[in-house]
């Protein structure tokens, strides 16, 4: 009986392993991503901007669009869409190679989506994911806290805080009460 437990727990240790290892290996991109880009994707290849029927190739950091009959890749969009805000402009992931092939299908599919803003992006995301890549390209929002510090221990609880003092600015949900 004890040898099947044990080979029983040999395999299941296995087979947690090996989905480990799977999860460990998928695609994430987030260190590439644009600091206007959508929140919430590990990987992003393409965003589609439905505003201007254009697409922005992650991997490459190069917009994709119509010019002439003929999709083209540039660094930079053209001066036709100087007006366009990429920060504020709505973007839809699309994890499809050569997404700009079956054009038609995202420009009805997302039609609706034109001129709908308030998309939460990488810039302005709270999420340690995105700010940890960021922190080294950009200034990062700090919160300050206030910490009075006061020789010996006057009462204060041994944290070097005054009394009624906390982390939460008087929100009373800090140590120090």
């Amino acid at each position: 009986m004890k040898k099947i437990i044990i080979t029983a727990a040999i395999f299941l240790s296995c087979i947690a392993y090996k989905s480990a290892d799977a999860q460990i290996s998928l695609s994430i991109n987030i260190g590439s991503q644009p600091e206007w880009g959508p929140v919430g994707y590990d990987r992003a290849d393409y965003y589609y901007m439905p505003d201007i029927d254009t697409y922005y190739e992650v991997p490459t950091h190069q917009y994709v669009y119509l010019e002439n009959n003929s999709w083209v890749r540039r660094a930079s969009l053209p001066a036709r869409y100087s007006n366009y805000n990429v920060y504020n402009g709505y973007k839809v992931v699309v994890n499809e190679r050569n997404p700009w092939t079956r054009n038609d299908v995202y420009r009805a599919k997302y039609a609706n989506y034109r001129g709908r803003t308030g998309q939460t992006i990488i810039r302005d995301s709270r999420d340690v994911k995105y700010r940890n890549h960021w922190a080294n390209n950009r200034p990062v929002r700090v919160e300050h806290r206030k910490v009075v510090k006061y020789k010996g221990n006057n009462g204060n609880h041994g944290d070097n805080r005054k009394h009624g003092d906390n982390d939460n600015h008087g929100k009373g949900h800090g140590r120090g009460h």
